[in-house]
């Protein structure tokens, strides 16, 4: 990986790492509609000034269909059932399915896309090893409990929406300027949850929202959605579609120091053990070898 490649990886694992945290402190006032939309909106108002400035709105209307369809596989579908799968299993099994995520996109990039460099024996070392960290972090105790086959299904299927959207991406808008496609996006996504979360906001905010809940919406929206999603575009144009996804394994990692620093949760073996595994998982699985 190059030291571009390896710069916006770790920026986007990051930012993509942080909304866990931050969505944990808005859910104490506003609902997942409400998140969501806060999200895409704030996203939107930052990014569409911009993709007006640069000129990349009108080749991303024109390209309409193909970023309603990276919207829905990427946003749409995943978010609302991964809100919805979490109120029946556990978030480290959660965590754990999503994680799948890379394994899903080297299928696809493989059969799909002709990519065969993705099964080059030290990618797949890479991969499982990885996914070891992963399992290492979430910790055996957090994925027991009572296993609802329904909501395991639904994170895997929006584990798959994940690996679809940045081939279909790659394959059919890697033209389009980046910016473009996800300010579109983030519109259309504005447009399908506006009625749940307008029906949702005026009872919340009678309620009065804590300034925190009002700062993790306005991080969810600027940090998590507008800046995260333009640096993974750019991400995919240097390593490929399929590596990009890794960045679910930084997810959780970072998702994880977050809450032992910040939130006082317990500094365990497996943490230990799980970040330089994931770490270098990941490091091996994103470059590409001859």
């Amino acid at each position: 990986m190059s030291r571009k490649g390896l710069l916006l990886f770790l920026i986007t694992g990051l930012a993509w790492g942080v909304p866990y945290f931050f969505i944990r402190i808005a859910v104490e006032d506003f609902s997942a509609p409400t998140i969501i939309f806060a999200r895409v909106v704030i996203g939107a108002a930052v990014l569409i000034p911009l993709a007006l400035k640069r000129g990349a709105l009108i080749p991303a209307l024109k390209a309409w269909p193909w970023v309603l369809v990276f919207a829905a596989l990427e946003m749409v579908g995943p978010w609302w059932l991964i809100t919805t799968a979490e109120q029946h299993i556990t978030s480290g099994l959660t965590g754990l399915l999503i994680a799948t995520v890379p394994f899903f996109s080297v299928l696809i990039a493989y059969f799909f896309m002709g990519d065969k460099s993705v099964f080059h024996p030290k990618t797949v070392i890479g991969l499982v090893v990885g996914f070891a960290g992963v399992i290492l972090l979430v910790g055996i105790d957090s994925i027991g409990g009572h296993v609802e086959p329904l909501w395991v299904g639904a994170v895997v299927l929006g584990a798959i929406g994940y690996s679809l959207a940045p081939a279909i991406a790659s394959a059919k808008i890697g033209d389009v300027p980046t910016v473009g496609v996800i300010a579109l996006s983030m519109v259309i996504v504005a447009v399908i949850y506006a009625i749940p979360a307008l029906m949702a906001l005026p009872v919340e905010i009678a309620a009065g929202p804590s300034i925190n809940s009002w700062m993790a919406l306005a991080v969810l929206g600027v940090v998590c959605s507008a800046i995260a999603f333009v640096v993974f575009f750019e991400l995919m144009k240097e390593i490929g579609a399929a590596r990009a996804t890794l960045i679910t394994h930084m997810n959780t990692l970072v998702a994880i120091l977050l809450g032992t620093i910040f939130l006082a949760e317990p500094l365990t073996t497996g943490i230990l053990l799980g970040v330089p595994l994931v770490l270098v998982g990941s490091w091996f699985a994103a470059r590409r070898h001859g």
